[in-house]
């Protein structure tokens, strides 16, 4: 089977050869340095114990010094899988996500015809080079000098010019011997919709050659120098050679010295990618006319795992990078992100490279931000959080925006982070003057800081104005639970995020409790939750919050240091919470149901409710062969309650009540 052009070029790119090689060796932990991609280990085809097996992942090639063995990803999966080169190849396509191609008889021609185009683009760079010389070039000279580009530097990016003529480069090739098939598929010339003679598609503009990362050209990029032009930058047409999607200017130079260290940045253009080259930044890309795209993202994570988003300082490239979070978000993973270096306001870098200099640069791109600071400031900049609605709405744009990151740890950290910033955002600062006396009489003051809550009075005293009645409730018991679920989480703020799904979706009783949830949410684990508390919804909640006795004698709050013990309580109560609200739910529907017909649906609907009700408010965490619960929901050991009985049974008192 023939395989289309590209289609092994493009396999390659998109293969990590240290993951390929990784899952048959042992890294030396000690030679080997990931950023660079430069990766050791003993080699997998001889019997060895030093590390003599070189990686190379930028440029995808292995070789050993002791063996010689050598190759790329498709040669190491056909010796080490012992597979031919079409299994190997779909092996790779299959774990890189790209479907094997169709048989084409025609794929050897395809491919000569692509190195045909190929040769063709070459003599157009030619062309274009040698009309900057002539007398034609002399605005478009003039203009490079002003950005500050020198001889040795057009030389080096093989910059050209285009004469404002309808056919020079057509007139050109075909007096080469080109033929015009191969000048209209390479993307230079075009025919008009009237079917007349083909027309040069780049005129009267400077030419910037766009090459893959095998240094061959397969597009042009093109900047007027008309100010009235309807494009100022033009690129080349798709093509056999060109994808823009998928490729990078100055994709070849910017992966060497990514491999040397140098940190990968991306820019927006043509002219900053070259002014940050020539300024001493090599390790730059850009895209071509196109905001950045998924496969130009693995492109730039393929060169180095955290590139630099260096984009404009003018709302076009605020919104640029803002594209790109959302873009980024699913695709990133441990290792593997994007740093944004925002520039001063109305700047691109080679603004900054010349008003202000390298040093400059240097200080913006290493105060790049990492992607979730951007993301928060997307969400929030500009925008009053002054009432409820509005931070919930903020509150729901941020787990939308997380959820879109499939890397369970990197998901986590962010949440972790966005919490961080929430409290910052919502909270303030600790003032003596907002505690006053209050603060006296119901804190105890520690060394280092203020104690837990204490209850004013004594712990069993009833007081009305605190009491579960004058909260409104309809279910004491219930009440109760959610009291002890906050109270615990409280004093166990690293738990919360274990219960934060939850927690999000249930509704408490009470607008304080609600409260008081939503400030459990958005504090971080090391946060002082309670303090947190006391801040955000005043004494009277937090004191409404402890002082049930109930509450009090629940395991998370008389033993927080057993968070084991803290996490099941939280669990059972919230169980037991969600059973009884969902039977609550069925009653109801079925009491309006019962308005009309009442069949065997309604009763069996019934009875499901009662029994995943029975079913939770049992301790799902014991085992019910030894345990029993009594009515005042308290466990027994089984064994230790029948030798009771058998005791109060010989002693003639079984069966009897205290009426003492």
């Amino acid at each position: 089977m023939s395989l289309p052009p590209g289609f092994l070029d493009e396999l390659r790119t998109r293969t990590s050869l240290s993951q390929v090689v990784g899952r048959k060796v042992m890294w030396d932990s000690r030679k080997s340095n990931q950023g660079k991609g430069d990766m050791w280990a003993p080699c997998p085809f001889h019997q060895e114990k030093s590390a003599s097996f070189h990686v190379d992942d930028r440029k995808g090639f292995y070789y050993c010094f002791g063996c010689q063995a050598k190759g790329d990803a498709i040669s190491f999966i056909r010796e080490t899988e012992n597979v031919d080169f079409m299994e190997a190849v779909e092996i790779l396509a299959r774990e890189s996500g790209m479907p094997m191609p169709a048989r084409d008889p025609k794929a050897q021609e395809k491919q000569d015809y692509r190195a045909e185009l190929i040769e063709v683009m070459e003599q157009a760079v030619q062309f274009f080079r040698l009309q900057l010389k002539t007398n034609a070039g002399q605005n478009a000279r003039s203009y490079l000098e002003k950005r500050g580009l020198r001889e040795a530097a057009l030389d080096r990016w093989e910059i050209g010019f285009s004469p404002d003529s309808r056919q020079a480069l057509f007139s050109y090739l075909t007096g080469k011997g080109v033929a015009q098939n191969l000048i209209l598929d390479a993307g230079l010339c075009a025919v008009p919709d009237d079917g007349g003679a083909p027309y040069d598609r780049f005129r009267g503009r400077i030419i910037f050659p766009i090459r893959d990362a095998r240094g061959r050209a397969i597009a042009l990029g093109g900047r007027s120098l008309d100010p009235n032009a309807r494009a100022k930058y033009l690129n080349s047409p798709e093509t056999l050679l060109f994808d823009k999607g998928r490729c990078l200017f100055n994709h070849g130079p910017a992966r060497e010295a990514a491999g040397k260290g140098k940190p990968l940045i991306v820019a927006e253009g043509y002219m900053d990618v070259i002014a940050l080259a020539e300024a001493g930044f090599d390790a730059c890309v850009a895209p071509l006319g196109t905001a950045v795209t998924e496969d130009q993202l693995r492109l730039m994570w393929r060169i180095a795992p955290e590139p630099i988003i260096a984009l404009d300082g003018d709302k076009a490239g605020l919104n640029a990078a803002m594209r790109v979070i959302d873009l980024a978000l699913p695709l990133l993973e441990a290792g593997q992100s994007l740093r944004f270096a925002i520039m001063p306001d109305g700047l691109d870098p080679d603004d900054v490279l010349k008003s202000k200099g390298n040093g400059a640069m240097q200080g913006l791109l290493d105060g790049a931000i990492p992607m979730v600071q951007l993301l928060w400031r997307r969400e929030t900049e500009g925008k009053k959080f002054d009432s409820p609605e509005r931070k919930a709405s903020l509150d729901k744009c941020l787990r939308e925006a997380i959820k879109k990151i499939r890397d369970a740890s990197v998901r986590g950290h962010y949440g972790e982070d966005l919490k961080r910033m929430r409290w910052e955002l919502f909270g303030t600062t600790p003032q003596e003057n907002r505690r006053g006396s209050f603060q006296k009489q119901t804190f105890e003051r520690k060394k280092g800081g203020f104690g837990k809550w204490k209850p004013q009075g004594p712990m069993f005293q009833p007081v009305t104005k605190t009491s579960l009645l004058a909260m409104g409730t309809d279910s004491v018991a219930d009440v109760l639970r959610e009291c002890v679920v906050l109270a615990t989480l409280m004093r166990n703020p690293t738990l919360i995020e274990r219960f934060e799904s939850q927690l999000e979706r249930y509704e408490f009783a009470t607008p304080e409790m609600n409260l008081i949830r939503d400030v459990l949410l958005r504090i971080s684990p090391q946060s002082d939750a309670e303090e947190a508390v006391f801040q955000s919804v005043g004494p009277e909640a937090l004191e409404n919050l402890l002082r049930p006795r109930h509450v009090q004698l629940a395991p998370g709050i008389r033993t927080p240091e057993k968070t084991d013990l803290a996490s099941l309580c939280v669990a059972e109560e919230l169980a037991k919470l969600t059973a009884r609200r969902g039977a609550k739910r069925e009653v109801s529907d079925a009491m309006r149901d019962m308005d009309g017909l009442v069949d065997e649906g309604v009763t069996w609907r019934l009875g499901q409710a009662a029994e995943n009700r029975n079913r939770a408010e049992r301790c799902e965490g014991e085992d019910s062969a030894e345990y029993d619960v009594g009515e005042n929901g308290a466990q027994m050991v089984r064994s230790e309650r029948s030798a009771l009985d058998d005791i109060l049974a010989a002693t003639g008192h079984f069966g009897q009540k205290d009426t003492t």
